[in-house]
């Protein structure tokens, strides 16, 4: 699908505030409401737009303690790839976890408590898993930027 300018422009006034009505939003665009209805179905039938979400602070569920952890897998076959994912997909503690290139294979973010917390994540949970060879841990001292829109 080729996205035209509105496209554009509509797309990043749902990224600031999806839960911008149709109306608002036909009024920003200078369209009408059934206009902006059918432009926001197109965008989601074409998997362009994939979801809606709130974004939480983790202050204020207690969850502030966030974490990047770099996981190296001792060999790179596709079973050992296929487990890793897999028991990495029922952690709650890691948010997102990217397969990367360089030194290590994945790189997690994860959020807990605190240091206490994420000690327990990393003994009885993380390496625990089949075929990890080493980690790496960073902890956040403070965000400078963090978003989740993509300039179009």
């Amino acid at each position: 699908m080729k996205l035209d300018h509105i496209d554009n422009k509509l797309i990043n006034l749902l990224q600031e505030d999806s839960k911008r009505t149709n109306k608002q939003l036909s009024l920003l665009l200078n369209l009408s409401v059934t206009a902006v209805y059918e432009r926001i179905k197109k965008l989601e039938k074409e998997g362009i737009i994939t979801n809606y979400v709130a974004r939480i602070d983790p202050k204020k569920i207690d969850k502030s303690f966030l974490v990047f952890c770099q996981v190296k897998l001792i060999q790179h076959s596709r079973e050992y790839l296929s487990i890793f994912e897999s028991e990495i997909l029922k952690l709650d503690e890691v948010a997102e976890c990217f397969h990367i290139s360089g030194d290590y294979d994945y790189i997690l973010k994860i959020y807990v408590k605190d240091m206490e917390e994420y000690r327990e994540f990393m003994v009885n949970k993380l390496t625990s898993i089949k075929y990890i060879g080493s980690t790496q841990s960073s902890f956040t001292i403070g965000a400078i930027k963090n978003s989740t829109k993509i300039s179009i």
